[in-house]
C-alpha cells in the first residue's frame, strides 16, 4: 500500500458524503432550472443500512422537482439504482451516490440521528466544490492504490415512466 493511501480515508459521515456526492454534480442540476437548494431525504432504521434515498431540487417559491430516487435493491416496483425523472439526468451524481450506498458502511451517523434523514444543501462554492472533488479523487485513489474499496460498476441510470394525465 502506498503512503499516500495511507493516509486518506472516506469521511466519517454519512450525510458528508452524500452532500459531496450532490456537490459534485451540481452543474448537472442547474441545466434545467437553477435550484436554490437541494434537499435529500432517506429513512434510515437504527443499525440499519440505507436501502433508499430521494433528491430534491427547491427553486424558488418553495417549488420542489424530483431529481432521482436511489435504491440498493431492485423489486417490482423499481430498479436498483438511480432513476431520474423526465427534467433531470447526471451520471456523476449516479455513479457517485450509487458509490455511498453501497459503501456506506463505512460511513457513520450520529448517534442522535432520528429515523428520517435530511441533508440540505445549497449552491456551493469554489471551496466546496474543491472539497467534493478532492474527497473524490481521494475515494478512487484508495480503490486503485490500496484495494480498500471495492471499484463498482459503473450504476445504471434508469428513466422514470412519464405517466399520462387523465
Amino acid at each position: 500500500m502506498s503512503e499516500k493511501a495511507k493516509t486518506h480515508s472516506l469521511p466519517a459521515e454519512l450525510d458528508k458524503a452524500i452532500r459531496y456526492a450532490v456537490t459534485l454534480a451540481w452543474e448537472d442540476l442547474l441545466k434545467p432550472t437553477e435550484p436554490r437548494s437541494v434537499r435529500l431525504e432517506y429513512l434510515s432504521e437504527p443499525g440499519a443500512e440505507l436501502d433508499h434515498l430521494s433528491v430534491w431540487a427547491v427553486r424558488a417559491g418553495g417549488y420542489q422537482d424530483l431529481v432521482c430516487d436511489c435504491w440498493t435493491w431492485a423489486s417490482a416496483a423499481h430498479p436498483s439504482g438511480a432513476s431520474f425523472g423526465d427534467r433531470h439526468r447526471s451520471e456523476k451524481l449516479a455513479q457517485t451516490l450509487d458509490f455511498v450506498l453501497k459503501h456506506q458502511s463505512k460511513f457513520t451517523r450520529s448517534v442522535d440521528a432520528g429515523r428520517h434523514g435530511l441533508v440540505q444543501i445549497y449552491p456551493p462554492d469554489a471551496n466546496d466544490r474543491a472539497e467534493a472533488s478532492s474527497w473524490w479523487g481521494e475515494v478512487r485513489t484508495m480503490e486503485s492504490d490500496a484495494g480498500a474499496v471495492q471499484a463498482a460498476p459503473p450504476p445504471r441510470v434508469h428513466a422514470q415512466k412519464q405517466v399520462a394525465p387523465n
